[in-house]
């Protein structure tokens, strides 16, 4: 038997990806693919990834790369590649091997995307592929004394051409490949290409499936765990102290080109390990990906809530009002006391919220319906709406603030608050307080 879906399992998964869904319906990205990726035999599996976000209404711009696809007719050919500058020096003969690469692999990845094979993500779908002289290519020239010869560099890229193809709903792919204004042909890096175009059509992500896993959080230990999410100012420190000319297997490669386009305007770039099966969905659709998001500053934001965080923040709290956990509150409840909810969203997402209703007669405050996400439970998120509530009560002029419960009170105890009897609680509190829920009261003081 085939197919087993277990409802308990696929709902909760579904239902914690629909923001996302969401959220990137209509935007646009530029996913950059290296040759090696197709060498290692993931493309079918990649591509079918792809058609699933553009099936999900993602605009999606293709550049593949074919370094070991070029090495390879070169080898074919009794010749030995040429590097300087962590650059390919383009000979006539390298050209020549270039564009066989690009033609062969072109047909490789079109073929990918035409089939429809029952069983697979490719089943029914029609997914048309676009691709055009959409660069414009100046050469590198000499450097240092080294002649780069047929290597280019980008000049323009034809950004309104690009735009209308994704917008009829095609697939844009672009090979490294630029031509000048005379129709001389320049071999291109992927990376470049990727880069401009993300900048050129001011893409909502680039994003780099390749070679190296992200960056780690520690750069002095390749080994260790990778940094989820990286600020900009962070990036270019790295990159400072990083060979200026590193190899593609280097993170410093692919960062220098994620820094380039974060300072130019596209908000999120993304270095994501091909070795990973499905990576680019992991890295796309859950909250806290797979390789690295290099960012101008941090996405998660911790802030007063608005009338349009409403549906937000009864999405979060439902799970916890049905398991008995919170209070159930009314959408008109929590859309008349927006404005006493701090929230803690995260790429346009909110994963907490705490409401802060002051009793200021009695000089203290309730925090109510403290939440935080399971998928991000344990990372310092509670704190950090504790601490927000607090200063909001401290700058009302209120000596203390107390939270009822019935499930969480080690948390509150390690965190200053002591429990009293419910009769200590304002008056006007105490009027509403539930006898039958029993809930402890937990107060914690300012002096």
């Amino acid at each position: 038997m085939t197919g087993l879906v277990f409802p308990h399992t696929f709902v909760p998964w579904f239902r914690s990806v629909a923001p996302y869904i969401h959220a990137y319906r209509g935007e646009t990205f530029v996913v950059g693919m290296p040759g090696e990726l197709v060498a290692a035999g993931k493309l079918n599996a990649f591509v079918q990834d792809l058609a699933i976000m553009h099936a999900m209404g993602i605009k999606l711009v293709l550049v593949h790369g074919f370094r070991p696809q070029v090495n390879e007719q070169l080898a074919a050919k009794g010749q030995t590649p040429r590097y300087s500058h962590g650059r390919r020096i383009t000979d006539a003969i390298a050209l020549d091997c270039a564009q066989e690469a690009a033609g062969q692999l072109r047909f490789e990845i079109e073929a990918a995307f035409s089939q429809g094979l029952p069983n697979t993500p490719m089943a029914n779908a029609t997914v048309r592929v676009v691709s055009g002289n959409f660069l414009t290519a100046r050469p590198v020239g000499i450097v240092d004394g080294v002649d780069f010869q047929h290597s280019g560099l980008v000049r323009k890229v034809d950004a309104a051409a690009i735009q209308r193809a994704i917008d009829i709903g095609a697939i844009v792919l672009l090979s490294p490949f630029g031509f000048s204004p005379t129709g001389e042909a320049f071999n291109l890096s992927m990376e470049d290409v990727a880069t401009h175009a993300a900048i050129a059509l001011q893409a909502d992500k680039l994003l780099f499936v390749c070679e190296v896993p992200g960056v780690p959080e520690d750069p002095n230990d390749p080994d260790s765990a990778i940094d989820t999410e990286l600020a900009l100012a962070d990036a270019e420190r790295m990159l400072a102290r990083a060979n200026p000319t590193p190899e593609p297997t280097d993170v410093a490669f692919y960062l220098r080109h994620c820094a380039e386009a974060c300072r130019a305007g596209v908000e999120r770039t993304h270095i994501i390990p091909f070795s990973v099966d499905g990576a680019l969905l992991q890295e796309v659709y859950t909250h806290d990906g797979i390789g690295t998001m290099v960012v101008d500053e941090k996405l998660e934001s911790l802030r007063e809530a608005s009338s349009d965080d409403v549906a937000g923040i009864i999405k979060l709290i439902e799970p916890f009002e049905r398991d008995g956990t919170l209070v159930k509150r009314s959408r008109t409840e929590i859309e008349r006391d927006i404005e006493l909810y701090t929230v803690i969203e995260h790429d346009g997402v909110i994963f907490g919220c705490a409401a802060l209703y002051p009793y200021v007669e009695a000089r203290t405050a309730e925090m109510a319906a403290l939440t935080v996400s399971n998928e991000v439970q344990g990372q310092g998120d509670g704190d950090r709406l504790l601490k927000r509530v607090e200063q909001r009560a401290k700058a009302m002029g209120l000596d203390s603030i107390f939270v009822l419960t019935t499930r969480t009170m080690h948390w509150f105890i390690k965190r200053g608050f002591q429990q009293v009897d419910p009769e200590w609680l304002p008056e006007e509190r105490k009027r509403k307080y539930n006898w039958d829920r029993r809930s402890q009261v937990l107060v914690k003081r300012f002096n």
